[in-house]
């Protein structure tokens, strides 16, 4: 399991992007995610799914709206990722106003979530394996703090724990 100290795994993430611009197309494009940390910190926050309920109404609204605080804090960008497709972190971020404050990332096959080892396995409920309710900041692609959550849990991961960090961690 990742930890603090950590490098983040390799690998690519997926983002819906709907304005052409800055080398991307509209639609899904990937990203190397050791290319988009170098160099910056980053808060990212994951949870089990889309459209879920504590996700919707309590984890990424807290993040959309503490998003300002955090730049001030030195945090260069805010990432969501879930299991689920870029077409439908698109779509929920559309709904949740994320534009220009967090990029919500696809990690439709959880190959990220598995090699940090953060998988959260939700098959008795019908929605396969998914990425465990989490908070991180890296800074240049290592861990800096990881806050991950209970089974069930929204204690540790919001956006008030991580703007709490990112301001200590300066």
């Amino acid at each position: 399991m990742l930890k603090v100290g950590d490098k983040l795994p390799s690998g690519t993430l997926q983002e819906f992007i709907e304005v052409e611009g800055n080398g991307c197309s509209i639609g899904p494009n990937s990203f190397d995610i050791e290319k988009e940390t170098a160099g910056k910190k980053i808060a990212i926050f994951a949870l089990p799914g889309a459209y879920t309920p504590t996700c919707s109404a309590k984890h990424v609204p807290g993040f959309v709206q503490e998003a300002d605080a955090l730049k001030k804090a030195g945090v260069d960008e805010i990432w969501c990722v879930s299991v689920n497709d870029a077409f439908v972190m698109g779509a929920w971020g559309r709904d949740q106003k994320t534009a220009g404050k967090v990029r919500m990332m696809a990690d439709g096959s959880a190959d990220f979530t598995k090699a940090a080892g953060l998988t959260l396995d939700l098959t008795s409920k019908g929605m396969g394996v998914r990425s465990q309710r989490y908070s991180m900041l890296v800074d240049n692609g290592v861990v800096k703090t990881l806050n991950i959550e209970a089974p069930g849990k929204f204690e540790v991961s919001d956006a008030a724990t991580m703007l709490k960090q990112a301001q200590e961690v300066r």
